[in-house]
């Protein structure tokens, strides 16, 4: 197959990128804008190959957009290319808007024209495979604030957002379903859970923990840590997104999570531990802990049921969290310099997203 890949140099679509070329005989298109958190050096070990070709196009360039899928004639389309930020969409919600939704309108459209002059097996087959996040679903039932049996996400979740970005993503999986049920097109949906691993952009809190506490900074922590999120590795989602793109049924949505519910507290400590153990100093990694005013209207637990993806199409993930979260510490100790590159520019480990509601 020839896959085009929408936001194939961000920290998602680098991991598909490399599963694809490293794992499957399938080609890929990557089609980036290369905004702040698109990084080529997250595909120097793929760049070569002959099945991989890049494209620096906006998703919302229409034109540009029509150009690739007729000179690449894909077979399907994975869009992963969105702005993702929670902080960066409480501070700027208009990027969100137009990425997210006009660019996914676009794209959308412009697949559904290229669809629409296939033939035969080649229409049959096609897909468009939409990459979202749990975040959509908005809010769980909190262990501390329960007593029964804790609820999860599952795919006839209603929708109930609560960021600007999350509301986004939500806009385009509608749109996704929108353009399936009346023209016909061929799209799968998916929703994902928190991720982590190698080339994480460093404003998420798992790189960013680690680089502060690298840097002896402080390790901010909203509210009070309890925050809880299910973590999935994200090579362990890139297996599941090209399972899904090659071998998911047309007009489904597939959940897709680690199996790995835990507060935000605790994975800070974790990170500490593991330093302390692999790069130790004079004192604790953990003295570092800091608490800051919680991010507005920030959702206190997502959690994700994903036997659906199981049982239809044998995926699950192979990393534990424990495992899972060793390798990227281990990973960013390794390779300073592409996160160095990354800090060189206008990012420098601040925190984003302090805008307070009125009352």
């Amino acid at each position: 197959m020839k896959i085009l890949v929408t936001g194939g140099a961000g920290f998602i679509g680098s991991a598909v990128v490399r599963y694809i070329i490293n794992n499957t005989n399938h080609s890929v298109i990557n089609l980036d804008k290369l905004t702040y958190a698109g990084n080529l050096e997250s595909l120097v070990s793929v760049s070569e190959s002959e099945r991989y070709s890049f494209e620096q196009v906006d998703i919302c360039d229409a034109v540009a957009v029509n150009r690739v899928l007729e000179e690449y004639q894909p077979d399907a389309i994975m869009h992963l290319a969105a702005e993702s930020h929670v902080d960066r969409s409480i501070d700027g919600p208009g990027e969100f808007i137009q990425t997210n939704i006009i660019g996914t309108y676009i794209l959308l459209e412009q697949a559904r024209l290229y669809w629409s002059k296939l033939e035969g097996k080649a229409k049959l087959q096609f897909r468009f495979h939409h990459i979202s996040t749990d975040e959509v679903y908005g809010d769980l039932p909190h262990p501390d604030n329960s007593d029964g049996d804790l609820p999860l996400f599952h795919e006839e979740t209603p929708y109930a957002p609560s960021s600007p970005y999350s509301a986004s993503k939500a806009s385009s999986d509608h749109l996704v379903r929108a353009w399936a049920r009346t023209y016909g097109l061929p799209t799968i949906i998916t929703n994902c859970s928190n991720n982590y691993g190698p080339y994480h952009f460093p404003e998420k809190l798992i790189p960013l923990v680690i680089l502060n506490a690298l840097a002896g900074k402080p390790l901010p922590i909203y509210g009070k840590g309890n925050q809880i999120r299910d973590w999935l590795y994200v090579e362990d989602h890139a297996e599941a997104l090209v399972t899904v793109a090659t071998r998911g049924s047309a007009g489904e949505t597939y959940n897709i999570g680690g199996y790995n519910e835990k507060q935000n507290i605790d994975v800070v400590k974790t990170i500490c531990t593991i330093l302390d153990e692999v790069e130790p100093k004079e004192t604790k990694y953990s003295d570092q802990i800091t608490f800051v005013d919680d991010r507005p209207g920030h959702d206190m637990r997502y959690a994700i049921d994903a036997s659906k993806i199981k049982e239809d199409l044998g995926w699950k993930p192979k990393e534990t969290f424990e495992s899972g979260l060793r390798k990227t510490v281990f990973w960013y100790l390794e390779n300073e310099t592409w996160w160095k590159n990354v800090l060189s520019g206008d990012y420098k480990l601040e925190r984003l997203g302090k805008a307070e509601r009125e009352v």
